[in-house]
């Protein structure tokens, strides 16, 4: 049994942990012990769909001190004239070199791949040796659990005979007459998106739809002085939808018709929100596939038919099903992040995991508590229905009230590459060679527009609960 004193030992190397560890060795020297399953960082990256793209920009992923990418705009493709969205294989590149190159070189941080975590502060590498780390915290960085679909078998039963596939082996497969795609999370439209783009017409695809989804659009989110007028007015629209709206109906109603958020079927409301997102090229793209079904959850394949939460589908011939099944972002319920010895990590902004995890640490390095870091950093589960997109705004703005608050967190902030919400925040503040005078005044305008916007959300959520109730 081998012994380690740290300050911290992180469980996990994905991109929770990475992020973590990143603003820990900028902003303190702590000592810092790494331990983690895979044979490199990255987390589920490293057993990723091979054509998995980010749903962001590479500028607001990753880690704080180094860039993702080379912040250019794409020329080709459903994504054109749109920043970057880094590849799978250019995720896992960049988490071992952001390893290598910064993070072992510090002196910092001890690395143990291929290793599991034992609790107790224990591990046993790959090699059968054990090790006991004394650390000052224990930070999970798996509580967000992402399970892509190589992950695990397809959560219904599969006739044998039956060919059934994660979309790791979509490209590695002989062409099919038919494809059933089962799943309509980003995974689903990933794989959609990858066939129809390599010339599968639509009439060959079938797609099982549990639920429709709001969908963001992803040219809403982007970085860059080109898209400053864009962004200012998506978010004031979005801000000015709230407060007019009068039902949770009417607000997505109005979401919908100021660009903020789509749908793939015009005449279907949506019941989930997962915060994935689209260009309006891709959704023509989806929009052509027509054998949708909208009959529940898979529950079987059997020889000549799927059977479904709602009813049997006959199927003829043998198509090839591609299960995107896999909840990438689990909607777990929140804990504590900061609790005695141990950190867990989780969002503290709404779909926000990799800025939330920088955040966290910044607060751990610079403020004296738990209690006062615990009010910095509420958790905020990752949404699943329609009404969390809801929850999600109102959080963020409530946070970020808190957060503009604090002079020091907000200077903090300012700095931050991975700030997506703060991004589109900062295109309504005054810019930093406005006099001070006026920039307060804009603050505050700010300011008292986020807080009449969680209000107003408080009260349609409150009315929407009240409907429901018999």
């Amino acid at each position: 049994m081998h012994s380690i004193e740290a300050d911290y030992l992180v469980v996990g190397a994905g991109a929770m942990g990475m992020a973590f560890i990143d603003t820990l060795v900028s902003e303190t020297s702590a000592r810092i012990v790494l331990v983690d399953r895979n044979h490199q960082p990255g987390g589920h990256w490293t057993t990723a769909y091979p054509f998995v793209r980010l749903h962001q920009p590479s500028a607001f992923y990753g880690v704080n001190s180094c860039r993702l990418g080379n912040d250019t705009i794409d020329q080709v493709g459903w994504n054109q004239g749109l920043y970057e969205l880094a590849t799978a294989g250019e995720v896992c590149a960049y988490y071992d070199h952001v390893l290598r190159q910064r993070l072992l070189p510090s002196g910092q941080v001890s690395y143990f791949p291929m290793s599991e975590y034992l609790g107790a502060g224990r591990f046993a590498t790959l090699a059968g040796e054990e090790y006991t780390v004394s650390a000052r915290r224990v930070v999970d960085a798996t509580y967000m659990r992402v399970l892509v679909p190589s992950m695990r078998p397809p959560p219904y039963f599969v006739a044998p005979g039956t060919e059934c596939i994660a979309p790791n082996d979509l490209p590695r497969t002989a062409a099919r007459d038919r494809y059933v795609i089962v799943g309509a999370g980003k995974t689903g439209i990933d794989t959609c998106l990858w066939l129809l783009g390599h010339g599968i017409a639509p009439d060959r695809l079938t797609w099982i739809m549990p639920r429709d989804s709001w969908l963001l659009d992803r040219a809403t989110l982007q970085p860059g002085p080109e898209f400053a007028d864009r962004i200012k007015a998506g978010f004031t629209a979005q801000l000015r939808a709230v407060r007019d709206a009068e039902s949770v109906d009417d607000l997505f109603e109005r979401l919908e018709d100021a660009g903020v958020l789509l749908r793939i079927a015009p005449a279907i409301r949506p019941t989930m929100y997962r915060c994935a997102t689209v260009t309006r090229p891709e959704l023509e793209q989806l929009r052509r596939i027509t054998d949708v079904v909208r009959m529940g959850h898979l529950l079987r394949i059997e020889d000549d038919r799927m059977v479904l939460d709602a009813g049997a589908v006959a199927v003829d011939g043998s198509p090839l099903y591609v299960d995107c099944t896999a909840d990438g972002a689990e909607k777990r319920p929140a804990a504590p992040i900061f609790d005695a010895g141990d950190i867990t990590l989780q969002s503290v902004r709404g779909c926000q995991q990799i800025f939330s995890a920088a955040l966290i640490a910044h607060v751990e390095a610079a403020y004296p508590d738990d209690a006062t870091k615990n009010e910095l950093c509420a958790p905020l589960p990752h949404p699943d229905t329609d009404l969390d997109w809801l929850r999600l705004a109102r959080a963020d703005y409530r946070n970020q009230l808190r957060f503009l608050d604090d002079p020091e967190l907000t200077e903090w902030l300012s700095s931050v590459r991975l700030d997506l919400f703060g991004h589109l925040m900062g295109h309504l503040l005054a810019p930093a060679s406005a006099k001070p005078r006026v920039r307060d005044r804009v603050l505050g305008i700010a300011k008292k527009a986020l807080s009449a916007t969680a209000t107003k959300l408080d009260e349609l959520m409150a009315a929407d609960a009240a409907l429901a109730t018999p």
